[in-house]
């Protein structure tokens, strides 16, 4: 009883004092302006934006789905991560630089000013319902297994485990909501970063405790006993077939790292709202560039958190729980931390679930609240009003993740690597367009809307019609090649008609950070380093 008592007392005090903190540095800060409440003033430094960009990344889809993943398919999962800091280059070298000339408040407006905004509209309804229907929904769902397995929400309450979580999903979706309403993005840019410091000590925890009670005390001894135990459960050069049979089932072959996954990857860490919303908010390209960086430094420390106690997992429970991956993660909690310590980790994971549903809601307000309603609906729309909207467009999307959440139960291959697979019928039409807006001057509106289109169509039919004997993610690279190639012959026949130069509008200073460089050489090298290291154990 007191044990559970000092938990939800620890648990507590940690998120009030993240909340008072981050309220704290908000008091004298002005959200009611559009550019207040939706980049944060324009005053993010590099450290805010990369404890903002890793927490809005990491969510319990990684602590419970890649770890899950890991335990019945290994360290391959690890890819994701570790090639993430390649992407995290290119966005600091290319896109970072661009984007703040350009000053713009979403994506989609470069493809306004690229284009035409009729494509803008296009990309802003198609990126709020994937937040809406995709990434919303499945943080929710794994934020409630982890919490509901800790907390033991359903016999404490002496109800059924689905009604145990379907009242987490709900609870924990109002103070997501709650937090991304109040304060806008730099509410949830602080909060971010205040729970990134607890994910790292807490998260770090889980393997370096399980290890030392495996080594007796001795971590390194416990990491020894783990890799002889499984040495093939290391390995991060993946022999699957990704293309004819069997390839469907694949997890993740190493050959797509070559077609699809960069693509992916570039889309996500250099285009996606949610996550280059931080990089628009930045005081200067210096710190976008520091942001970006260091966030591919945490990127490359994340397998210990979110690969490692996976793998851990298999030394304790074997292949019981290969039925029910994603439920080894809480299981290796229960088994390894410490009572006194529950509460501060249940708090840090629930702040991983809010930082990710939270910062989804603050982009897709932003992008209904300046892309549609002040676009098309009230043109005239003061700053109050639009950030009157974007608070009302962030309830009704938390109403609808809360009521899609429960749906995404028992996914067959993990609740990641659904998410990876729902997200390809958005993330690759999306990459197409926007690198084709500043890699290719050739292609015109109409043809940018045609590949757009065909894209969409293309995965969907390719992956859940026809069933092609092809890997997910090389789909991801033929569709990019085919959209690239279509949007040049739409062109063609429709030539662009507007001349488009990117020009510094002097939003914030383009001085880049000095040591660049150096750190995007690092990054590159280390990324290498894990495949050359930790390939065909």
């Amino acid at each position: 009883m007191y044990g559970m008592l000092f938990t939800w007392l620890s648990f507590i005090g940690f998120t009030a004092l993240v909340s008072w903190i981050a309220a704290k540095r908000l008091k004298h800060d002005n959200t009611s302006s559009g550019e207040g409440y939706f980049l944060g003033g324009r005053s993010l430094t590099g450290p805010i934006i990369a404890g903002s960009l890793i927490m809005t990344n990491i969510s319990t889809e990684h602590l419970v789905g890649m770890n899950g993943s890991s335990y019945r398919n290994g360290a391959i999962i690890i890819t994701w991560e570790v090639t993430s800091a390649i992407a995290l280059v290119i966005a600091a070298l290319f896109f970072a630089p661009r984007y703040l000339k350009l000053g713009i408040t979403t994506i989609p407006e470069l493809l306004e000013q690229r284009f035409d905004g009729a494509i803008r509209s296009m990309v802003d309804g198609l990126l709020i319902i994937s937040f809406t229907f995709t990434l919303l929904p499945i943080v929710l769902y794994t934020g409630a297994i982890n919490i509901e397995s800790l907390f033991e929400v359903s016999a404490n309450l002496n109800i059924t485990k689905p009604e145990g979580l379907w009242l987490t999903v709900v609870v924990v979706g109002i103070i997501g909501a709650i937090y991304a309403i109040i304060g806008g993005l730099k509410m949830v840019a602080l909060t971010d970063s205040l729970y990134g410091i607890g994910l790292l000590i807490a998260g770090l925890a889980v393997p370096m405790l399980a290890l030392s009670a495996i080594g007796k005390g001795d971590v390194w001894q416990g990491l020894v006993t783990v890799w002889h135990h499984a040495p093939h459960k290391f390995n991060v050069i993946s022999s699957e077939p990704s293309i004819g049979a069997g390839a469907r089932d694949s997890i993740l072959p190493f050959s797509v790292l070559f077609t699809g996954m960069i693509i992916n990857q570039i889309y996500f860490w250099a285009m996606h709202q949610s996550i280059i919303q931080r990089v628009l908010g930045a005081t200067s390209l210096q710190e976008a560039q520091k942001g970006l960086l260091y966030t591919g430094i945490l990127k490359l420390l994340m397998p210990l958190i979110i690969v490692l106690p996976g793998i851990i997992c298999f030394y304790y429970f074997g292949e019981q729980y290969y039925d029910q991956p994603d439920q080894v993660y809480p299981e290796l909690i229960k088994k390894t931390v410490p009572t006194w310590m529950t509460g501060f980790f249940i708090a840090v994971v629930a702040g991983a679930v809010l930082s990710t549903f939270n910062s989804g809601l603050n982009s897709a307000a932003t992008l209904y609240s300046l892309g549609i309603y002040k676009k098309y609906l009230r043109k005239h729309a003061s700053d109050q009003d639009v950030v009157r909207m974007g608070k009302t467009t962030s309830i009704l999307l938390a109403i609808c993740s809360i009521a899609v959440a429960p749906f995404v139960v028992n996914a067959p291959a993990g609740l990641y690597q659904l998410l990876q697979q729902l997200n390809g019928i958005f993330f690759i039409p999306m990459a197409s367009v926007l690198l084709a807006a500043l890699l290719f001057p050739r292609v015109s509106a109409t043809g940018a809307k045609a590949g757009l289109i065909f894209g969409l169509f293309f995965y969907v039919v390719m992956q859940y019609v026809i069933r092609a004997d092809l890997h997910f993610v090389h789909i991801w690279g033929l569709e990019f090649v085919l959209n690239v190639l279509l949007m040049h012959l739409v062109s063609y026949f429709h030539p662009n008609q507007k001349r488009f130069t990117i020009e510094d509008k002097g939003f914030v200073a383009i001085v880049p950070w000095k040591h660049t460089p150096w750190l995007a050489a690092f990054l590159i090298t280390c990324t290498i380093l894990v495949y050359i290291f930790l390939g065909h154990l």
